[in-house]
């Protein structure tokens, strides 16, 4: 049993509104840890990971995710289905409830930053009702020292109350869970749900407002990693399209794996001091940089434990979202700080179930453009129920749910970026080839992995017809040949055997690219919409 003198640290929550709470201030790992197997909270894996289960919700909500509409927020956020409008008398009852929920509680408190560059340093109270929470927060914000904590102030305030259950027709929520952020209160409230994800998200969300209309800082859901001459990569990509695998090289300096600041001094910064990767399949034959991150301090999220503490990673009985969290510093070969100069590179992960994306192309600014904003990855037959087939599935520029501005504000800095530092741009197919799922096989990582090395160290030549095709659907430069890389498998219509089918099939996703932009066209360029497939 643990010492009681562990746990003295505290402060006062008062002036928060929450009274009478037993208060556990900027514990370590290990005291969260310990607190957590000691309340039947967690298991201690074999790797001596804590492993804990978020309850009902093992994902986000986002349609539970919502902005008070308020006078910084009315004529600049995008309302609609993601970015749902809260009213602002409503959020200040709910933040007393809340308060009140909090009251007479043993709760657990951590002061955080955000961003790597100092210039734009967010600081963060985090108030968990959970010690594995606030072990969630410790992993993925950055650690303040303990001169850094004396002076502490934080600009934003998380209340995390998982226990809390709305009453929707009283509270103005959709349900009894909900995430809702005030730009005016600097605070997020999250409640019924322990998914840990909404914390990092809700910050993630307030830093994808205020960086570009106070900053003129473009904001990327997308990890980076340096080279040795401290050259920057980024990757861009929804989950399950291989970001955090592919950023996670043994030859470059990892500079984070999610979410990352563009300065206009043309500095890159990590938001974060940790990574948050799924672990579905994991092993460490594929993956061994996340696998051997899994020590002491890492936080597992809805896994499956046998009698002899190893966790099943094949075991999704639970939820096929299965997380792990862990410090940076987890990672043996990091940049620090967790910044990068001089972008080279740009690469655009897509995990393409119909086949028919080449797996690697080079983009002009306006198709980087309209590829940022559409989003593009598909969901496989069989994740969900009634899907038979794969389905085209859009998130503008790879993070919808987090990004209150118009994408085209988004867009238009980064061709902006793209003119100022002649970045290049990869569409990546980290999907299928030979057929779509369930006839074709998944692009073998270490072809992936060939190509976009041979990308960052300029061996795919000049955009020219002798080294690049022109894809007839996508109007995309898919190079020819590639170290380390058979020719055929560079051209996923010789893959398919069938010109036929495979013809047909990219048309229908070309289509649905120019459907799902319909609703973009009225605010995009003539240099965006120069980016889209050509017409037949």
């Amino acid at each position: 049993m643990a010492s009681t003198a562990l746990f003295t640290k505290t402060i006062s929550l008062l002036k928060y509104g929450i009274k009478n709470a037993t208060v556990h201030y900027q514990l370590d790992p290990q005291e969260l840890h310990q607190i957590c197997v000691e309340n039947d909270q967690g298991k201690t894996t074999a790797s001596g990971a804590l492993a804990i289960n978020t309850g009902k919700f093992t994902g986000r909500s986002p349609k539970d995710r919502f902005i008070v509409i308020d006078e910084l927020t009315r004529d600049e956020v995008w309302w609609g289905d993601i970015n749902i409008p809260f009213d602002k008398l409503k959020f200040n009852r709910l933040r007393e409830k809340i308060q009140t929920y909090l009251s007479d509680r043993k709760l657990f408190v951590r002061d955080a930053f955000a961003c790597a560059d100092t210039r734009y340093r967010l600081g963060i109270r985090v108030i968990n009702e959970h010690a594995w929470s606030n072990l969630f927060a410790h992993n993925m914000f950055l650690r303040p020292n303990e001169e850094e904590l004396e002076g502490f102030k934080e600009d934003w305030l998380i209340l995390h109350a998982p226990g809390f259950k709305a009453n929707p027709e009283i509270d103005g929520t959709r349900q009894e869970n909900f995430a809702i952020i005030s730009f005016e209160e600097k605070t997020i409230l999250i409640g019924g749900t322990g998914y840990t994800g909404e914390i990092k998200k809700g910050i993630f969300s307030v830093l994808n407002f205020l960086l570009p209309t106070q900053q003129h800082t473009l904001p990327m859901h997308c990890s980076a990693n340096a080279g040795q001459s401290g050259e920057t990569a980024i990757f861009f990509g929804l989950s399950g399209t291989g970001k955090t695998t592919l950023s996670a090289d043994p030859t470059r300096k990892l500079i984070g794996d999610d979410e990352h600041g563009w300065t206009p001094d043309n500095t890159v910064f990590n938001f974060e001091g940790g990574c948050y990767a799924k672990v579905i399949n994991l092993s460490e034959e594929q993956e061994p940089d996340i696998f051997r991150a899994i020590q002491e301090g890492a936080l597992l999220e809805n896994v499956i434990v046998d009698d002899n503490q190893k966790v099943d990673y094949t075991n999704t009985s639970i939820t096929q979202n299965t997380r792990v969290s862990y410090p940076i510093h987890h990672i043996n070969n990091i940049q620090v700080p967790s910044t990068g100069q001089k972008p080279k590179h740009i690469f655009f992960l897509t995990a393409d179930a119909f086949g028919v994306l080449p797996p690697i192309s080079k983009l002009t600014p306006g198709q980087a453009a309209y590829h940022f904003i559409s989003g593009y990855t598909a969901k496989i037959a069989g994740t969900e129920a009634g899907v038979t087939e794969p389905i085209p599935s859009f998130s503008a520029c790879f993070g919808a749910p987090f990004m209150p501005l118009h994408p085209t504000r988004y867009a238009e800095m980064l061709i902006a970026k793209m003119k100022e530092t002649g970045v290049n741009v990869w569409l990546i197919n980290t999907g299928w080839t030979g057929g779509p799922y369930g006839i074709g096989k998944r692009m073998a990582l270490k072809y992936t992995r060939a190509m976009i090395n041979a990308a960052l160290h300029n061996e795919l030549g000049e955009i020219t017809q002798k080294d690049y095709h022109r894809h007839s659907v996508f109007g995309v430069a898919q190079p020819r040949t590639c170290p380390g890389v058979p020719d055929s498998v560079l051209s996923p219509r010789q893959t398919w055997n069938n010109d036929e089918g495979y013809y047909k099939t990219a048309h229908k996703l070309a289509a649905a690219f120019k459907a799902n932009f319909k609703k973009y066209e009225a605010y995009a360029s003539d240099v965006i919409m120069a980016g889209q497939p050509p017409s037949k």
